[in-house]
């Protein structure tokens, strides 16, 4: 296959524009936009009349399970399947066995990475109790931030001594990811359903135990840490109405404490839980239309920075227990990221340009990646192709995860994937995979 690729008559959605023009790649990179560029002998042509050109999305949370739960899914699979989700990069979580609490752990993660997977990668060191000499090791742009989990979490990943929280906000070299819900309060709410159900919990009360104030408890801890600090803080999946208020509006550019939502929060609402059930049970949980419908509008209004997917997946007999307790939290995503966010154009929360930007554009800048999140000459050509026509309903067969199911399934989309380029090649083309995975180590400005 040629290195050079020309891309014809593609509507492109690019920082705040929408106009029609061609694109030529050349060695990874994109070499010119242009209304008329010629062909010519070198070069592969892809006629993209009637689709959108966007650059793909840079999925700043995901859970790839490897190592140490590859049962449920590892990088190849699910980068794999990330693209026909439109997503092109994606930043992996540390609670994973071993978990990513130390630098040579973070390391043998790109390592790990190397060779297989399909999108460009990065992973964060975690946050324990314990580990702030490692934090303090970590050197400025070898990752993309800390996680910090201000909530239960996998062992000893819940951060919950208030000296360690001051350190870690005090000495972090890099930005500060946080999960934000309070964990005794979550305890209480548990201990109150559990006297009147036992162990049965209806799915239904997940809102109602991962509640609100547990959410708001924890992320106005993060913020006042962090305006104490000055640190560089970016709040992950807010899902309430009431946690808007702790965050501006206005461009990502020069924020010291950014948010994000994610497509299932932006998609579903707590009226879900009687057709999904614990397909949908989550942490922190989708909660009422009422907060579905601020998300979508902080994010109209620039309080809300990022779109990201969380994408979180578990075995279907896991998910399928009827004990609350033992059914895990977490939804499979990536497949359909890009389709789920356009849904928000639909439904006229959002426009075309504001969802690029909040799934290219910002991430790129929040997070200082180099070369990436723009269609601009130079930048390396991690591109999709949009289909503005409804989808089929999705399909249990059609699903790409390891885990082999979607929370998405019966769903009709009004938007499709078509093609995914990475660093210039095209990987997925209207349902194929095209040669070997090339995704490459992301970069990121000290």
């Amino acid at each position: 296959m040629t290195d050079n690729t020309l891309i014809k008559h593609a509507r492109m959605v690019n920082e705040g524009q929408i106009q029609e023009v061609d694109v030529l790649i050349r060695q990874g990179r994109i070499a010119q936009i242009g209304t008329s560029i010629t062909a010519d002998h070198t070069m592969q042509v892809c006629d993209a009349g009637g689709l959108y050109l966007l650059p793909g999305m840079i999925d700043d949370q995901v859970h790839f399970r490897e190592p140490g739960f590859t049962h449920k899914a590892d990088i190849a699979t699910e980068s794999r399947a990330a693209l026909a989700g439109g997503i092109t990069s994606f930043f992996e979580m540390p609670n994973t066995q071993p978990q990513t609490t130390n630098c040579a752990a973070l390391e043998a993660k790109f390592a790990l990475a190397a060779g297989c997977a399909w999108g460009n990668y990065a992973f964060y060191l975690g946050a324990t109790n314990d580990n702030i000499n490692d934090i303090r090791q970590l050197r400025p742009g070898q990752t993309c931030g800390i996680k910090v989990f201000m909530g239960a979490s996998t062992g000893n990943m819940l951060v919950d001594a208030p000296d360690t929280l001051e350190q870690i906000f005090r000495d972090a070299p890099t930005l500060i990811a946080t999960h934000c819900e309070d964990t005794p309060t979550v305890q209480a709410n548990e201990a109150r359903y559990r006297d009147r159900y036992g162990a049965e919990i209806p799915v239904q009360y997940h809102p109602d135990i991962r509640s609100e104030e547990a959410c708001w408890r924890s992320s106005s801890m993060a913020v006042a840490l962090a305006k104490r600090h000055d640190t560089r803080l970016h709040v992950l999946h807010l899902t309430t109405k009431k946690e808007l208020s702790l965050f501006q509006p206005g461009p990502v550019e020069g924020k010291r404490i950014t948010s994000e939502a994610c497509v299932h929060h932006l998609y579903f609402s707590a009226e879900d839980y009687a057709e999904r059930g614990s397909l949908i049970k989550c942490n922190p949980a989708i909660k009422q239309s009422s907060d579905r419908a601020a998300l979508r509008q902080a994010l109209a209004e620039d309080r809300l920075d990022v779109i990201a997917t969380d994408h979180a997946p578990h075995t279907w007999e896991e998910k399928q227990r009827t004990d609350y307790f033992q059914t895990p939290a977490g939804l499979p995503l990536v497949q359909h990221a890009v389709p789920m966010a356009l849904e928000l154009v639909q439904s006229g929360s959002l426009t075309l340009a504001q969802v690029v930007h909040k799934m290219a554009h910002a991430p790129a800048l929040l997070f200082g990646i180099q070369e990436r999140g723009f269609i601009r000459e130079g930048y390396l050509a991690d591109l999709i192709l949009v289909d503005p026509t409804p989808s089929p309903p999705v399909q249990r067969d059609q699903v790409l995860y390891k885990c082999g199911w979607s929370p998405l399934e019966g769903a009709i989309l009004q938007h499709q994937v078509a093609q995914t380029y990475v660093n210039g090649e095209l990987k997925y083309d209207r349902g194929h995979f095209i040669g070997a995975p090339n995704g490459q180590r992301l970069g990121f400005q000290a």
